[in-house]
């Protein structure tokens, strides 16, 4: 069965200004979360999926797991060494043991499952819990993304329509765009960890219609033509440039950004904000067609 998207992950060295970023660009940012391995985050929710901005809080309890598993602490430490930006993609999980057995097979993943819990908030400051069950996986050719599903065991803890409300419109994540020097070579991998087998390709790169949002990969040139800057740099393999957000009323989210002071420009047909005013992410908003 084809997986969605569950959440992207933003990683940054100073959550604050990030957070605070997000508001002024007219998203509404939740409450600070601490994970036990180190790692803090903020979360900005749409209905199903969510942006997760992340920075490392105590370095000292980041630690390298045993054979055979994955380090989320520690991949997020590295990358941020290098840079800031998109780090991470995850899609929605049908099972933790289903995902880890599929991935296996398809030959991107052997990785035991993660599974955790964290305090959270209900929009009244009461205290709950949410669980998580993730299964992760690995494109050779992409190393600096991290991929995993995500399976909730109290959804209706985390999800909220009080926090997927937006001052800028945006309604939903239409979907995220990889850049590659050969998309080609990601075909295998991005179909099986999506776990849909259709998927589109033409000279710009390939793209897979999940059921929610898409995975878009395209090269150098499709990406210039598509947001206007350079791409990211792809010496170690592909990156994830940018998040794609779908907006009432593509106008007003201009006005608000700009009245907010946040660089944008519009390019056929889409507003962009570069990921130099983004903390290394490239934000397009784009309207129903």
């Amino acid at each position: 069965m084809p997986r969605g998207l569950d959440h992207i992950v933003h990683a940054v060295r100073d959550l604050d200004a990030t957070a605070e970023f997000y508001r002024r660009a007219g998203f509404t940012v939740g409450v600070r979360n601490r994970h036990a391995w180190g790692t803090h985050n903020f979360i900005v929710q749409f209905p199903g999926v969510f942006i997760e901005l992340i920075a490392i809080g105590e370095p000292e309890l980041i630690r390298i797991g045993a054979p055979g598993t994955f380090s989320f602490g520690a991949f997020l430490r590295d990358f941020l060494a290098r840079e800031e930006g998109l780090a991470m993609l995850v899609l929605e999980g049908r099972g933790a043991t289903a995902d880890a057995a599929a991935f296996r097979e398809a030959g991107i993943g052997d990785f035991k499952p993660f599974n955790f819990e964290r305090d959270a908030r209900r929009p009244d400051g009461s205290p709950t819990k949410v669980a998580f069950s993730l299964v992760f996986a690995a494109d050779e050719k992409a190393p600096d993304i991290g991929y995993f599903t995500c399976q909730q065991h109290h959804p209706e803890n985390f999800w909220n329509p009080a926090f997927q409300q937006h001052a800028n419109g945006a309604t939903t994540v239409a979907g995220i765009v990889m850049v590659s020097e050969k998309p080609a070579d990601h075909r295998h991998f991005v179909s099986c960890f999506a776990g849909e087998h259709h998927i589109d390709a033409d000279a710009t790169g390939i793209s897979v219609a999940t059921p929610r949002g898409a995975i878009q990969v395209m090269n150098p040139s499709a990406w210039r033509a598509t947001a206007g800057t350079e791409p990211p740099d792809l010496t170690r393999g592909a990156h994830l440039a940018a998040i794609r957000f779908m907006v009432r009323d593509k106008a007003a989210a201009m006005l608000a950004l700009k009245s907010s002071g946040i660089a944008a420009t519009e390019r056929k047909g889409r507003v962009v904000v570069p990921p130099d005013a983004a903390h290394g992410a490239t934000l397009i908003f784009e309207s129903p067609k």
